[in-house]
């Protein structure tokens, strides 16, 4: 189906217009000084955002998979403001397209992580967007994971890194493990603190591996990454 057929403008128009009528212009620029983006900002706060998208997508339903998957891409592609690509996101978790969350949506997933390229989207979208769908299927998101954590992109690996965030006793700690193991040595502040993150997160859940892996791993590990691992630990 063609962008054109598939794409419902009138939703994009929509989250446009109701944004921009709750636009806050004096807040705008210290929200994009804040998150360091080359896009401007409405300057709506996250709760209004939501009320916002909360009206827009239940005044626009998608009939079907390839409306939904094309107006989120649109939505995301053609953000003239932040928010715009918050709304992206949030479109992709409303109750009523959740049976289009499988395997096949990963593609949609990872042109957000690539393209949008800072912690604000990719964190979103990792845990819990990416997240579901390894907890989900995890024969099918595993290996894209472990092929995720090797990959040159930033970003990708991050994500491979936090995936696993809510989680929880569902964790998979062979993949946690295999997805921090080629980044442990990396410089890169992202990594860094996606691995103390993950870790610390999992202590939890399992306080006794945390500590063993920190152990085990106390000269690859940074600072920084042992110290966000151990944080909730004492």
């Amino acid at each position: 189906m063609s962008r054109s057929t598939a794409v419902d403008l009138a939703l994009i128009d929509a989250v446009r217009q109701g944004l921009a009528e709750v636009a806050d212009p004096e807040r705008a620029p210290a929200m994009q000084k804040y998150m360091k983006s080359t896009m401007p900002f409405y300057g709506v706060p996250t709760p209004l955002q939501q009320q916002v998208f909360r009206s827009v997508f239940a005044a626009h339903l998608l009939p079907d998979r390839p409306a939904f998957e094309a107006t989120a891409r649109a939505l995301w592609d053609d953000a003239t403001h932040r928010e715009e690509r918050y709304a992206a996101i949030a479109l992709t978790r409303q109750r009523a397209y959740r049976s289009f969350q499988d395997p096949n949506l990963l593609p949609l997933y990872e042109h957000f992580v690539v393209t949008g390229a800072w912690w604000d989207l990719v964190d979103s979208v990792a845990s819990r967007s990416v997240g579901p769908l390894l907890r989900g299927f995890p024969a099918d998101l595993k290996p894209e994971m472990l092929a995720w954590a090797n990959d040159d992109d930033l970003w990708r690996r991050r994500t491979s890194i936090i995936v696993q965030l809510g989680s929880k006793a569902e964790t998979d700690i062979d993949l946690l493990s295999r997805c921090i193991q080629p980044s442990l040595c990396s410089k890169e502040f992202f990594l860094r603190k996606a691995i103390g993150w993950a870790l610390r997160q999992y202590s939890d859940t399992d306080p006794a591996w945390v500590r063993s892996y920190v152990e085990e791993h106390a000269v690859e590990l940074s600072p920084l990454s042992r110290r966000e691992a151990l944080k909730h630990l004492g």
